[in-house]
């Protein structure tokens, strides 16, 4: 038995013949891939986007949480001196004098071009001076050194003291100390109530409500 060798153009057909990607086969699979790589970039891209959603609103809620503990420790430092007034809500603006290492300081809360503000005073230590100090608070502008944007993004706020178990308009008169040697001059409240009005440069929607117990009310001397 010899050996059979095909004939070259049997061969050729062969050859041809072979499996292979036509032309629409591999313009359909880049089409697959492009799709494929479109929806991957979406949905990478929405997790991005969700993560810095995230973390904006977790800023924004820690910045909230430290200027509420900010208002707490200032309310809970309140001192009565008895030269001005310890506390005192106008209906836009808080002042409270407290106690601190240094002296007494005014403190001042309040709104201004959609900003919660506060200012501190520098401490002080005799009468004349704080009360120089409190004439002074009276026509702050929100530049002055000491000023703080405490929160952005706040519409409106309101303050309500608890007396005689019930939340009260502060600008309403309340209980009064008539003991010897002090005049007639108006208690602390026992509590302190704040809503808060927030706007969307706040990071943040809707109202906050914070309570606080005055725990100290005497008149310190």
């Amino acid at each position: 038995m010899g050996l059979h060798y095909a004939p070259r153009q049997q061969r050729r057909r062969g050859r041809r013949a072979a499996p292979g990607f036509t032309l629409i086969e591999l313009l359909v699979t880049i089409t697959l891939l492009a799709v494929m790589a479109t929806m991957a970039w979406r949905g990478i891209d929405g997790i991005l986007r969700a993560r810095e959603v995230n973390e904006a609103r977790l800023d924004a809620v820690l910045r909230l949480g430290t200027v509420m503990a900010q208002w707490e420790a200032d309310l809970a430092a309140v001192h009565d001196t008895q030269h001005v007034p310890a506390l005192q809500f106008n209906g836009s603006t808080l002042r409270l004098t407290r106690r601190d290492e240094d002296g007494v300081r005014l403190v001042v809360w309040t709104l201004r071009d959609g900003g919660w503000q506060r200012w501190s005073s520098e401490a002080v230590t005799r009468a004349p001076a704080l009360q120089d100090v409190w004439m002074r608070s009276q026509q702050l502008i929100g530049g002055e050194p000491g000023t703080l944007v405490a929160l952005p993004g706040v519409a409106g706020w309101q303050v309500f003291f608890w007396r005689n178990n019930a939340w009260s308009n502060p600008q309403s008169s309340g209980d009064v100390d008539d003991s010897a040697g002090a005049g007639t001059r108006e208690l602390l409240p026992e509590g302190v109530r704040l809503e808060l009005l927030l706007a969307p440069p706040s990071g943040l929607s809707g109202s906050v409500t914070r309570d606080v117990v005055l725990r100290n009310r005497q008149m310190i001397q």
